[in-house]
């Protein structure tokens, strides 16, 4: 027989809570194991897998010591070392790669008394020359440069006036007074360290190699002289034309600084990365901070309104005057991060993690569409094709959201894109807006990579140092310049260049068509 208990409405709906309570903790105790799985799975991939993100599994890892034997290409020519005679022309289409390089010509010819017929005994005529033509590197030359400078005096005046006059010869100034340091070894000093990721110390072994003591010291202080009295000027100068821009892109990486005052040694810093887009000559500036705070963008970019292409951090919301246009790169890695951290068994299927990443691909095919598209035609092709999509996507998300744990590599996706929709969908709005801040990303790589070799940076001088040399390094490589030849250009320049001579800092920019033709990169 049942029997029926009387319960108030306050208690009951207390017992409802109760057990509605109770029943997420365990549905989040038996999502746990889930969750623990997929992070040892995707921390397992990011380990052993390969770390491109092509939808193909079928990748091979590349490693340091296998490059000769996996970028080696039997079928693939000599770049113009064939064999030329009178008779034979070269093959129509082949560019000789060494123009431009100095020629050293080694001939080899028969001693008279073996130009003997060797059928006949008849004396040898010259018939033709066949060329091989082959590298020659000449190792690195350290020459010591005498600047004599004339002095002159006035005979007369010697013999008949209490004072003579002295005049000297025009003669440039030092790049820095009382050191052997010159515009060549600096901008070599700093093309290796900045641009092929060498630190001093190496290359203070490389100079003994050849006989010449050089301490890292001595290029430590020859690199920050030269950084905080000259280029600097043009630093700042690029940094006025940054935010005078419409589109720009933003980044951050961390740095070790060990003597930072106030700050342990181990503890992080931030390299900041700012970037123009596609609205004039590109610009690339990195800029070195204590820390990741929002003060930082708001005071570098002030000045600045237009579209910032940044990730997902917060610490760039709320600048005045400037819109955010996220990144679809980061919401595509995260859907790419969930297939990996499925278990093998069920890759093989159509999962929703792939689904995700399947619409993620869909905009960035579109994008290949019209990728050298006037800005005009790619506003109308993101209004008619990208809008589409972005529509399907968002119906697929707000559908997933229900049924995904919130927890899982796959709800973390999900919401990302949710979250960051408004910046995600910015892109639409112009047609010289990016899909991603990919270009941010390969412009801060530099640094990164270079960061793995030198590991930390001694004194904040020596980071901001770092930034402003780093900041013409990058920028000199976009807009196609040599950057140990456009820096050794600067530093020639500069020392003989009056602090209120605007038009003369013009001509030193990346940019400026008063650059010298030796400047410019080879193509």
């Amino acid at each position: 027989m049942l029997m029926t208990v009387a319960v108030d409405k306050e208690e009951y709906d207390g017992l409802r809570a109760q057990v509605e309570h109770q029943a997420k903790e365990i549905e989040q105790l038996h999502s746990q194991p889930h969750l623990l799985r997929e992070q040892v799975q995707l921390a397992r991939y990011n380990r052993f897998a390969a770390s491109s993100e092509r939808s193909s599994t079928a990748q091979t890892q590349l490693h340091l010591f296998d490059e000769p034997e996996t970028e080696a290409d039997p079928e693939q020519p000599e770049p113009d070392v064939e064999t030329i005679t009178y008779k034979r022309k070269k093959r129509a289409g082949r560019r000789p790669e060494l123009e431009g390089l100095p020629v050293e010509r080694v001939e080899y010819r028969l001693p008279s008394e073996e130009q003997i017929c060797p059928s006949c005994q008849g004396p040898l005529h010259e018939m033709s020359t066949e060329v091989r033509r082959e590298f020659k590197v000449v190792p690195i030359q350290m020459v010591i440069v005498e600047h004599v400078q004339h002095l002159y005096a006035c005979r007369a005046c010697e013999k008949g006036q209490e004072t003579t006059p002295i005049v000297k010869a025009p003669m440039p100034r030092p790049l820095q007074s009382g050191s052997l340091a010159s515009p060549s070894a600096v901008s070599h000093l700093m093309a290796r360290k900045f641009q092929q990721g060498l630190p001093l110390y190496r290359q203070e072994q490389e100079f003994a190699t050849l006989g010449i003591r050089l301490s890292r010291q001595t290029m430590a202080n020859w690199i920050l002289h030269s950084s905080q009295t000259y280029l600097e000027r043009i630093y700042e100068r690029l940094h006025e034309d940054l935010v005078s821009r419409r589109y720009l892109h933003a980044d951050e990486t961390t740095v070790q600084v060990l003597h930072e005052p106030g700050r342990r040694a181990e503890q992080t810093l931030y390299m900041w990365l700012y970037r123009s887009g596609r609205d004039g000559p590109k610009v690339v500036l990195y800029d070195y901070e204590q820390t990741r705070q929002a003060a930082h963008p708001r005071r570098f970019l002030s000045g600045f309104e237009g579209y910032l292409h940044v990730d997902g951090y917060a610490g760039y919301h709320d600048l005045p005057g400037v819109k955010l246009v996220g990144c679809w790169a980061h919401a595509r890695r995260k859907f790419d991060e969930a297939v990996k951290a499925l278990p093998a068994k069920r890759r093989a299927g159509q999962t929703a993690a792939e689904e995700g990443l399947a619409h993620c691909n869909r905009l960035f095919g579109i994008e290949r569409r019209i990728g050298d598209a006037s800005p005009e035609v790619r506003r109308r092709v993101r209004e008619a094709d990208s809008a589409k999509a972005l529509t399907e996507f968002r119906a697929w998300l707000e559908a997933s959201e229900k049924e995904v744990l919130p927890q899982s590599v796959l709800g973390r996706a999900v919401n990302y894109c949710l979250t960051q929709w408004p910046k995600l969908t910015a892109f639409l709005e112009d047609g010289n807006l990016e899909l991603d801040n990919n270009a941010a990303e390969r412009a801060i790589k530099p640094f990164v990579i270079g960061r793995k070799s030198w590991l930390f940076a001694n004194t904040p001088r020596g980071a901001r140092a770092s930034a402003v040399v780093y900041s013409l390094v990058e920028t000199a490589k976009e807009n196609g310049l040599d950057p140990q030849r456009y820096l050794e250009h600067v530093l020639t320049r500069l020392p003989n260049l009056g602090p209120d001579d605007m038009a003369g800092l013009e001509q030193l920019l990346p940019w400026s068509d008063a650059l010298p033709q030796e400047v410019r990169g080879r193509r």
